[in-house]
Parts: structure tokens; C-alpha cells; sequence
């Protein structure tokens, strides 16, 4: 949630902003935050003086029954009983301007970094780098849906079958492919200094909004309402709110986290080459890091971040490219994302397998994440996250591009965790 003194204090920076996240209505929308924001310090204002004369009176009323001045006494008591009426209906109005002022403030984005480029769409993000070696496959090359049926690895018609489309099994060494990159990605992250977490795979709506999954993408994800809790659409959402309504010491930065999980998201799609195989699943597994860092100091941590990702990109000897997203296509949490695609040879397509995102002190605002700094002042934190990685789309590529007449060969770094070095 964008800082209400921001919004107040810098309205026409926060307006530029925010176009650059083409926000319809925007001026209009800031506008009526600022006039709400105003009609709820003016019934504050006369709230407090309300209370004020109360106390003056009952001061008053004390007084004239000690002097015998009965009558008037019972005057100011009446007097007395106008003015409590007055604070509750006060009350009540403030009550329904701020939740109309909560409303408007949790509906708005963040406001982007100033050096995100403006944009419509994914087709306008800019490209800041490309590593590795693009694979040369024969012209019979098999897409990884046909590689997964040609050696019995993951099973699409049974996953259909047993729950519904994006929902496929893992078997045989297919399982085991999966097992052993959450393990080596977890190791990885390990000796990067991230504490482990194992999240629960639930969170209440509370978590939902500290995050800001709600209510933006309320209708991507996958609810119990009968409990009121949401089954999480990545790790990020239950690791940062573990620190929801906590004040947390300077000294503690960086507090950094990795966790698996398994990730549920309803928005998969049913049809085309976009959503076939494991391109997009409503189920996936995926390893997620996940940062609180000092306001100073997490762009920094941002970059720290991206080079994990690339070095794990590396190992695996996928190539790949590294996108900065345009307004248009950066999420409604976040302040600046890099995107990793990874190259699909058989698909001849880039596929998305990582987002590194600084949230700034959007979510924090939310969750009332705080810390104290070396001013004594209580400020609030920034945090970031990042895929590290996602798995449907890497193994996706892994199986393309390291098809040969005699299996897919597995990458050096997974053959420990693996046991065999071909499927």
C-alpha cells in the first residue's frame, strides 16, 4: 500500500508514477484519497473538540453541585448528553470514511521505480542481457510434452484424469528430477546465507492482503471459504508474513529466507502452445527466496538477488535472457522486476522461469513491517523476492535442449542429487 503521506505530500510524482503503470483514472483516484484523508481529519478535529468540552464540563458540573447551584449542574449534564450523542454519530461517520479511505488506498498499485520504462505490454519490456549457449537441435527434435510420453516422466492424461487439466504426475525419473532440483536449488540458496522455511501451503486473508495477492488477484487464487483461508500461489506470501506487525532491529538486515513449496494458481489458460505440457500448470513446484532489507540498501540486495538466480541458470547450462519490465507488464505489488526466461530449443521460444522483485515498502505498509534505525526512529522495512526457481518451465528446457538419439543427458550439478546421468 502506497504511503498516504507520500500520496499528500508528492501527489503530482505519485500521479506520474503511477501512469507509467497506465492506473486509469489516476488523478481522479489520488484526488478523492486526499479529499477523504482531509474529511477524516476534520471529523477528527471536531471529535477531539467534542471530547474536549465534555471534559471541560464535567469539570464544570463538579463543581457548581459543591456551590448548591443544582439547576445549572443539571443543565450542563444535558449539555453533556448532546455531545456524547455527537461524538457517536462523529464515530460513526469517521469509521465509514476511513474504511472508504482503506479501500481506496489498498485498490491503488505502487508506484513504480522511476527508471521502469514505460510500456503497454510484455512486448515493450527491455532486454538487459542474454548468457549461455543457444543449443543447435536436429530438425525431429521433440517438443518436452512428446520427450515426457516417449520415456514415461510426466504423465498429463492421469493428472486429467484424477483432477483436471494442470494438474499432471511426475514418475520415475521424472519424479525424481523434480526432487533433486528443489533439493540442489534449496542447497544453493543455503550457502548463500538464506535460512530455510517450510512454509504452510494455506494462508487467511489477512496474509492474502499483507502481500497484496488481495484483493488484486482474488480471482486467480484458489479459495476455501468455508475455513476463510487461500491455498498460496508462491512461498512469498506465507515467508513475508512471518514478520506481519513486527518491528525488527536494523542489525538483523539482511533477514533472508528460501522456502519451497508447492504453488496454486487458477489463471493457467486451457488452449495453445502457451499452456501445453508443463508450459502453465495450476499446480507447479517452485523454490523461493525472500528478502526484508533496509530502504537503503535493497537495491543492492536486488542485484545480490539476480545474480543467485543467473548463477543457478548457469550451472544448469541453460541459456537465457534477463528482461527489466515496462509499467505495463510489472505486477501490482511490485516497484521493479526482472524477469529470467530461459530458451526452449524445441519450442523455439523463451519461457519465463524466475521474477526478482523490489516491493519497496509496499508490502511492509501493509503488513505494518517495521524496524528501528540507528536515529531511534521507527521506520518501515523493504522487501523483495524472487523465483529461485520454478520448476515446470526449467525442466521444460532441460528436457529440449539436452535431448540426444541416446536419452537427455542431466546436467553435471544435478547428477549428485539425481544418481543417474541420462534419462
Amino acid at each position: 500500500m502506497i504511503q498516504l503521506q507520500y500520496i499528500k505530500e508528492h501527489r503530482d510524482e505519485c500521479i506520474e508514477r503511477l501512469k507509467i503503470k497506465n492506473v486509469a483514472d489516476v488523478e481522479q483516484r489520488i484526488d478523492e484519497i486526499i479529499a477523504l484523508d482531509e474529511r477524516r481529519r476534520a471529523l477528527q478535529q471536531r471529535s477531539d473538540a467534542v471530547k474536549a468540552e465534555q471534559n471541560a464540563i464535567a469539570k464544570e458540573i463538579g463543581m457548581l453541585f459543591k456551590q448548591g447551584k443544582r439547576d445549572e449542574a443539571e443543565a450542563k449534564k444535558a449539555r453533556t448528553a448532546d455531545l456524547k450523542a455527537d461524538e457517536k454519530q462523529l464515530a460513526e461517520e469517521m469509521a465509514t470514511v476511513e474504511q472508504e479511505l482503506n479501500a481506496k488506498l489498498i485498490s491503488l498499485p505502487n508506484t513504480p521505480h522511476l527508471s521502469v520504462p514505460k510500456g503497454k505490454s510484455a512486448d515493450d519490456n527491455l532486454e538487459v542481457g542474454r548468457f549461455g549457449t543457444m543449443p543447435e537441435l536436429p530438425a525431429d527434435a521433440l517438443p518436452h510434452w512428446d520427450l515426457c510420453a516417449k520415456y514415461d516422466i510426466v504423465d498429463f492424461e492421469l493428472g486429467n484424469k484424477v483432477t483436471g487439466a494442470g494438474f499432471p504426475f511426475y514418475k520415475g525419473k521424472g519424479a525424481r528430477l523434480q526432487r533433486a532440483l528443489i533439493n540442489f536449488f534449496l542447497n544453493e540458496a543455503a550457502n548463500a546465507g538464506y535460512v530455510e522455511i517450510q512454509p504452510p501451503l494455506m494462508v487467511n486473508e489477512a496474509s492474502g492482503l499483507g502481500t497484496g495477492q488481495l484483493p488484486d488477484k482474488e480471482g486467480q487464487m484458489y479459495a476455501i471459504p468455508l475455513d476463510g483461508f487461500y491455498m498460496i500461489p508462491t512461498a512469498e506470501v506465507p515467508i513475508t508474513n512471518i514478520y506481519r506487525g513486527e518491528i525488527v532491529s536494523a542489525d538483523q538486515f539482511p533477514i533472508k529466507h528460501v522456502g519451497y513449496s508447492e504453488c496454486f494458481r487458477r489463471e493457467a489458460g486451457s488452449y495453445g502452445k502457451d499452456v501445453r505440457g508443463l508450459n502453465r500448470l495450476h499446480e507447479f513446484s517452485k523454490v523461493e527466496i525472500v528478502v526484508i532489507e533496509h530502504p537503503d540498501r535493497s537495491y543492492e540486495r536486488l542485484e545480490d538477488m539476480k545474480h543467485h538466480v543467473g548463477g543457478l541458470l548457469d550451472k544448469l547450462g541453460l541459456p537465457y535472457r534477463i528482461l527489466k519490465l515496462c509499467g505495463g507488464d510489472i505486477s501490482f505489488t511490485s516497484a521493479m522486476t526482472f524477469d529470467f526466461e530461459v530458451w526452449s530449443a524445441a519450442q523455439k521460444r523463451w519461457l519465463e522461469v524466475s521474477s526478482v522483485s523490489n516491493f519497496e515498502a509496499f508490502q511492509a505498509n501493509r503488513m505494518k513491517l517495521r524496524f528501528k534505525d540507528s536515529d531511534g526512529k521507527t521506520k518501515l522495512c523493504h522487501t523483495l523476492n524472487g523465483s529461485a526457481l520454478a520448476l515446470p518451465r526449467i525442466v521444460a528446457a532441460l528436457l529440449e535442449n539436452n535431448q540426444t538419439p541416446d536419452g537427455i543427458i542431466m546436467p553435471e550439478c544435478l547428477r549428485p542429487y539425481l544418481g543417474f546421468d541420462r534419462i
